[in-house]
């Protein structure tokens, strides 16, 4: 499946906030890219503007393409609740996300390769699709034969968060995906109401 290659430090200043993580260019950089950078004058936004970058800006921190994403916005909005919070939750309940948050991998990039290469179970059965949707309940853990891995080592050891509606036990290298997190613990900075009024036109 395609996925976006390009320069991310490119795209975290277009959005002005490094989405993809921690990132030395973009703290030197940190003005949308462009021939006269930070001099240039910019005019004010539409509303479609504010709406349209609002979306591309969750996609591009999500990993997730514009058919995906569109076919999760209708699924929450069949859903019962707030579409807007129901689509950031079905964001957060991917596995590629919920390895990345269980600090497996320091990106969402390096977990979806963590799970297309196989390297993850849930529930003890091994599932290599980065867009599967976990349920509370769900386990989530290291395969066997991949908790020597060194680059999972290294995320860990740096990994000093901690979600709500995530446990993580280190000795057995599995982590429980608790509950469905609600609105206020989703860390990302995302209006995702201009997502829903972008959408409803």
């Amino acid at each position: 499946m395609a996925r976006y290659t390009g320069p991310k430090t490119k795209i975290a200043r277009k959005f002005g906030e490094a989405i993809f993580g921690e990132d030395k260019s973009f703290e030197k950089r940190n003005y949308p890219p462009g021939q006269h950078g930070n001099t240039r004058r910019r005019g004010k936004k539409s509303e479609y503007s504010v709406q349209l970058m609002e979306k591309q800006k969750a996609k591009y921190t999500y990993g997730i393409l514009e058919k995906q994403f569109r076919n999760m916005f209708k699924k929450a909005t069949a859903a019962t609740g707030i579409t807007g919070e129901v689509l950031l939750q079905l964001c957060e309940s991917r596995l590629d996300n919920v390895v990345f948050r269980m600090g497996l991998s320091n990106s969402r990039s390096g977990a979806r390769q963590l799970v297309s290469h196989r390297h993850i179970t849930v529930n003890g059965g091994i599932v290599n699709i980065s867009s599967y949707s976990l349920k509370p309940g769900d386990v989530v853990a290291v395969r066997e034969k991949s908790k020597s891995l060194e680059t999972i080592d290294r995320a860990l050891s740096n990994s000093s968060s901690v979600f709500e509606w995530i446990t993580w036990n280190g000795d057995l290298m599995q982590g429980t995906y608790v509950s469905i997190p609600a609105r206020i613990q989703i860390p990302e900075n995302i209006n995702e109401q201009f997502i829903v009024e972008l959408y409803s036109k």
